[in-house]
């Protein structure tokens, strides 16, 4: 097929916009900025930055185009976001272009919340996202120490009249926790300003929540439209029993939050010197059952290794070492991670705030 602009319209025109159903072309998405021998250069204009559709949008017009042309054209896709309104709500300042937040709960304590979400954090930022991480844990608020940043203070920056916290940043990623500002046992600080922060362009915002289901949960729900929810567990039943809690929790009626998935934390125990073998000192099978009851998907299984303690103790969260087995296993707990969010976006409505009546 010749490469014109009429042809590559009349393809751009079977791709279609999830949220509406409509051709992206009727939504006045795409746009040809130039055409040359073999190479396309295309603009996607989206309503907001934070559109969940713009990644698969994104794939399915490079798919069309590679089905008809063939491999060998060269496609440069670029995105962009309409003008912002100045309107904005009152719970979401500072989060106008954070496109996902994950809750990461678990039922009790013990289970290595803390240490998943920092991993999980360093994994996905590895991979080129922006992420930012939460620490709203106010029993044990463990995750500057775990990004060895536990002697920061932030600071704050006044904006359109408000006042907003500017985020600790490590390794690319940027954070805030109750361990900044007071006694752990004050349980008030994150409730305003700590989810408006000056977070700026997030792809992943990641929530470490307090373990069980206190008041913290709802009040996330109340703050913020969570995208969905992971829930972490051991392998033993006495865990599972209480992961089925958060599963719980999340589905309640009113508050309705997809559960993303379960991460099994020390699914096995695999000794330095011998990489190859695994020990179930935990137990084995305990999240498989799991999924299967609660109709969800298996994001992870990490192996419990000395070095995730003794990296967290350091502030170097063992993902650094993406090229050890526990660095591998937060790897892919990354990339399962980005498909089910995908396919969570494009399968269901935006999850919405819930209002107190």
């Amino acid at each position: 097929m010749t490469l014109t602009k009429e042809n590559i319209e009349a393809i751009l025109k079977t791709v279609i916009y999830p949220e509406s159903g409509k051709s992206i072309v009727e939504e006045g998405i795409p746009e040809i900025s130039d055409i040359s021998e073999n190479k396309i250069d295309l603009v996607l204009t989206f309503a907001k930055s934070t559109d969940p559709f713009i990644n698969s949008v994104k794939r399915s017009v490079k798919t069309s185009l590679e089905d008809k042309l063939g491999t060998d054209i060269i496609i440069n896709i670029t995105t962009k976001a309409k003008p912002k309104e100045k309107v904005q709500s009152k719970t979401s300042e500072g989060m106008a272009d954070v496109k996902n937040i994950i809750a990461i709960a678990s039922g009790k304590g013990g289970v290595g919340k803390s240490t998943v979400t920092v991993n999980l954090a360093v994994a996905l930022s590895q991979k080129g996202y922006k992420v930012a991480v939460i620490d709203a844990d106010i029993y044990g608020p463990s995750i500057p120490k775990m990004f060895g940043v536990e002697d920061i203070k932030p600071s704050g920056v006044h904006e359109d009249g408000k006042e907003l916290i500017l985020p600790v940043e490590k390794y690319g990623i940027k954070m805030l926790s109750v361990g900044f500002f007071v006694n752990p046992s004050d349980a008030t600080i994150w409730r305003g300003p700590m989810a408006t922060g000056k977070w700026g362009e997030i792809d992943y915002l990641l929530f470490d929540l307090p373990p069980g289901t206190s008041d913290i949960h709802l009040t996330l729900v109340q703050t913020v439209a969570v995208t969905g929810a992971i829930i972490v567990t051991t392998p033993q039943e006495v865990a599972l029993a209480d992961a089925r809690k958060g599963l719980a929790m999340f589905k309640t009626n009113g508050i309705e939050v997809p559960v993303l998935g379960i991460a099994e934390n020390m699914s096995w125990f695999t000794p330095a010197e011998l990489p190859d073998n695994k020990y179930y000192i935990f137990g084995k099978g305990g999240a498989e059952r799991l999924i299967k009851e609660a109709n969800t998907q298996l994001l992870a299984q990490i192996p419990v290794v000395q070095s995730i303690c003794e990296s967290g103790d350091t502030g170097k969260p063992i993902a650094l070492q993406y090229d050890s087995a526990v660095g591998k296993a937060f790897a892919s707990f990354a990339d399962n991670l980005v498909k089910a969010v995908e396919k969570r976006n494009i399968t269901l409505p935006p999850t919405k705030q819930v209002l107190v009546k």
